[in-house]
């Protein structure tokens, strides 16, 4: 099971009520595939974290595994020891700009 971390956002339409959830990922566990399991379990995020055509992550959307970035790295690429053993959430992050 990989626990992924999502914002109050996503977690109101995901309608679950804590900030983690965990996600059976079937394979290796990579970001596309808990994302995969993700809009499986909570087919309301589809189109939310990544967009519907072709699965782009969506610009204000970032990945952390502690405090590594994974944003920009192939979404088909392992995810880190550490959150595949559960020892680190997944985060997905809503990004905040403007000034």
């Amino acid at each position: 099971m990989i626990r992924v971390a999502l914002p109050p956002h996503l977690r109101s339409l995901a309608q679950t009520e804590g900030a983690v959830v965990e996600v059976d990922v079937q394979g290796t566990p990579t970001i596309a595939a808990v994302l995969d399991a993700l809009e499986r379990e909570h087919p309301m995020l589809r189109g939310t974290i990544r967009d519907h055509n072709g699965g782009k992550r969506r610009a204000f959307i970032r990945f952390y595994a502690g405090s590594e970035d994974l944003s920009n790295d192939p979404t088909d690429s392992p995810l880190p020891p550490d959150v595949t053993s559960g020892a680190q959430q997944l985060r997905i992050i809503g990004a905040i700009a403007g000034g």
